[in-house]
């Protein structure tokens, strides 16, 4: 009965024991668990290849990564010999090891030997600096049984190489082989390893740059011990053995900064994060820049920053946010990539690919340059003066401002912003009486970041790319915001592909001579933007396979004489290209242009009249531009100099003659130009043109001191060289003019009708208001 009852009390022992057991497993590995280490940790940058490219110390001073999940095999050899040598067999508690660590402290009469396993020390160094009590290390060693329920082994290793400490500010192997080492754990040697693998036992008593001696023998034996198990051969272990031990910490990768700066703001501190970054083009983009600094400096431009896409995929391969040569002195830390500034002639080619694509615009179609005023908005070519006709891509080309306002208030603002938008332009957020038609000038701000990305998007869509420009982590360049694939591109193929055409042409600004020749080579669209002011100079440059931007100027906004597109930002454009691998060229969209008949002289649809007339590919919406109205059939005499009337002696021929106001400055551009003959007399088309103001115009007169109006110039063309045009204003003779045709009168506030009348008697009239003040804006 005894015995029975024994084994009854006995099993029922057994079954409570392995019920507590069963029930601490189950608490080990799912019971909740706080985080082990709550710890900042420093922010790392990787290139493409998983190479850092730099970091940044966490927010308690210290040098700590974000955890990896696996370590080096040389550093998980040094630091299984050194500190645990039962790792792998032993269930987070190694019983001999205690027991004669007991037996070492009680002969020493102090602590001298824990006997901790790799998990008891991950466990203490989890709970934090605690004093070495029997009762910390009862609750160390249920924490490492713990653990070893919960993380593999790998996963215990990598923690405790996250979170070792190697002396100073130093915290975990990653930080370490970088603080002393200058490269990642997994491009260390043997010694290497061995050394920082002693270093957590005694961070603060010994590391390497203190009793360096004691550092060598400890990693010494560590080696030999290595040798011995047959981990490592001899010669290796000899070769390990005569490496010297660092002499000082270093400074850890300090590349793209700038792009590291800006992804901790957008919340991404204290990860590991992986970008699309190539190493060796952002820094061959760096030496370049640098390389660039002195000569912007001798202008006292202190600024410059880079951008490099993947054009197919948008993945951003070189960011320098600022030159590191600006110092603090000049914002040098400040992300230029990001920053919003004024974009100059940037933002035309949009403004000119949604006209074609709208069927407004022929690609080379004649368009007005003449002076222009808009309700007090007068824009100016950079260069002073007016082609009076110029080729609408050639406008584009030579980035003329005042064809692009006068295109802008033909399109509408409204529309425009449209496009920009679904380009992915969002920083541009003001409404269309905000901006008004500075918009295309210069009026509007965006960054390097967006309008790079809308370049590469333009292309994407002449590539039929529907890939999303993304840089990891998940940071994307807005092309945009995500546009789904189903839905349609805010501009078409081949829209796109005659702005591409224009901005590969040579037909540049005597400041751009120095580089039309490689563009050409290169098949670089690229585009040049200056700011009201000189505050800012832009390039942008795209093939098939790069799109560069580069933003010169300075930080504050201060402008400086000189500081242009042209002569700043391409030269850095075109270095950086140079560097790349050059690409064929953009394909024509076959499919979405059609032969069709275009004058030569004005590039609009050719008429019956037009000659000579070529057939070319062209967007399909060009179907709906009207049909060419330069050429008139006109009888003249047999030596084209004067015309007559039907049934005199003489020929028919087709002229290109412009309107008078065009012809007035387009005759003194182009001397092949043939004006044409004097018409007989009873001929209804009138000679003359108003060029300033235009009918039905709104003035806005500046207001005197006195507070009485201000004075207008009144401006006409006419067609005969050696006409008088007399002037009357609201029925008053004010003037006569003869030549140059400009009179400066002082109309007062309200209505006024003005009529000119040349020596034949012949008329015009026009209607304008004056009103007071100006609507000052930008001119750039």
């Amino acid at each position: 009965m005894r015995n029975g009852e024994g084994m009854k009390r006995w099993h029922r022992q057994l079954l409570g024991a392995v019920a507590v057991l069963i029930l601490f497993l189950a608490w080990a590995r799912w019971g909740p668990m706080d985080p082990l280490f709550n710890h900042p940790r420093s922010t790392v940058l990787l290139d493409r290849a998983g190479n850092t490219l730099a970091a940044t110390v966490a927010r308690d001073g210290q040098w700590r990564m974000p955890a990896g999940d696996s370590i080096p095999y040389r550093f998980e050899q040094c630091l299984i010999a050194f500190e645990d040598r039962h790792f792998r067999s032993h269930p987070g508690i190694h019983l001999p090891s205690l027991v004669r660590a007991a037996r070492q402290n009680r002969d020493a009469g102090r602590v001298v030997s824990g006997g901790s396993t790799i998990t008891m020390q991950l466990a203490r160094m989890a709970r934090g600096d605690r004093p070495r009590t029997w009762w910390n290390k009862a609750v160390e060693m249920a924490l490492a049984l713990r653990l070893e329920v919960r993380y593999s082994k790998d996963a215990i290793l990598a923690l405790y190489a996250a979170n070792a400490p190697f002396g100073g500010n130093v915290v975990g192997l990653e930080a370490a082989a970088w603080r002393w080492y200058g490269r990642s754990p997994k491009r260390l040697g043997w010694a290497e390893c061995a050394t920082l693998a002693v270093l957590p036992n005694a961070p603060a008593r010994i590391h390497p740059g203190r009793r360096r001696d004691e550092l060598r023998r400890k990693r010494d034996r560590l080696l030999s011990y290595l040798r011995d198990n047959g981990t490592m051969d001899s010669m290796a272990c000899q070769l390990a053995k005569s490496e010297p031990l660092p002499d000082r910490p270093l400074p850890l990768p300090l590349k793209a900064t700038h792009l590291l700066t800006t992804l901790e703001q957008q919340g991404h501190s204290g990860t590991r994060i992986h970008s699309t970054i190539d190493a060796a083009i952002h820094q061959r983009v760096t030496a370049i820049a640098e390389r660039h600094a002195p000569v912007l400096r001798a202008n006292e431009v202190y600024n410059a920053a880079v951008l490099v896409l993947d054009t197919r995929s948008g993945e951003v391969l070189a960011y320098l946010g600022n030159l590191a040569s600006a110092g603090p002195s000049h914002a040098g830390a400040v992300d230029i990539i990001r920053a919003r500034r004024s974009t100059g002639s940037l933002l035309k080619p949009f403004l000119f690919a949604a006209m074609l694509q709208s069927g407004e615009l022929m690609p080379d179609q004649l368009v007005a340059d003449l002076p222009t005023q808009y309700e007090g908005f007068a824009p100016r070519n950079f260069v002073d003066g007016y082609d009076g006709a110029v080729p609408a891509s050639q406008a584009l080309a030579r980035s003329l401002n005042v064809p692009a306002v006068r295109a802008l208030h033909r399109h509408g603002i409204e529309r425009t912003l449209h496009i920009l938008h679904g380009m992915g332009l969002h920083s541009i957020d003001g409404s269309a009486d905000h901006y008004g038609l500075s918009l295309i000038v210069g009026g509007a701000e965006s960054s390097l970041w967006e309008l790079t990305g809308a370049y590469a998007s333009m292309a994407r869509i002449l590539l039929n790319e529907d890939a999303e420009p993304v840089h990891a982590p998940k940071v994307t360049n807005n092309e945009a915001e995500h546009r789904k694939r189903t839905e349609r591109p805010p501009l078409n193929p081949a829209a796109i592909h005659h702005t591409f055409q224009a901005l590969q042409s040579l037909n540049r600004p005597d400041l751009e001579i120095g580089w039309q020749h490689f563009a050409g080579q290169e098949r670089i669209a690229w585009k040049t933007g200056t700011s009201f002011g000189h505050r800012d100079a832009w390039a942008i440059g795209v093939t098939e396979r790069y799109t560069v931007g580069v933003w010169t100027g300075n930080a504050d906004g201060e402008g400086r004489p000189g500081l242009t597109g042209s002569l700043a930002a391409a030269p850095i454009l075109f270095e950086v290209f140079g560097t790349l691998p050059d690409g064929h060229g953009f394909d024509p969209p076959h499919d979405d242009l059609m032969p069709m008949a275009v004058c030569r002289s004005s590039g609009l649809r050719a008429s019956v009249d037009c000659v000579p007339v070529d057939t070319i590919p062209i967007i399909r919406a060009a179907i709906r531009t009207p049909p060419c109205t330069y050429h008139q059939r006109v009888f003249v005499d047999a030596s084209e100099t004067e015309q007559l009337v039907p049934g005199a002696p003489g020929h028919w021929v087709s002229w290109f003659v412009l309107p008078p106001a065009m012809e007035h400055y387009y005759a003194a551009m182009h001397p092949g130009y043939r004006r044409m003959p004097p018409a007989p007399s009873g001929n209804s088309t009138s000679p003359m043109e108003l060029i300033y103001p235009e009918n039905a115009a709104r003035l806005h007169v500046p207001i005197r001191l006195d507070g009485s109006f201000g004075q207008v110039v009144l401006h006409a063309a006419h067609r005969d060289p050696g006409a008088v045009i007399d002037w009357d204003l609201d029925g008053a003779y004010i003037g006569r003019t003869a030549d140059d045709h400009r009179l400066q009168v002082s109309p007062g506030p309200g209505p006024h009708r003005l009529t000119l009348t040349d020596q034949h008697g012949r008329t015009l009239s026009a209607r304008f208001q004056c009103v007071r003040g100006s609507n000052d804006r930008p001119n750039e």
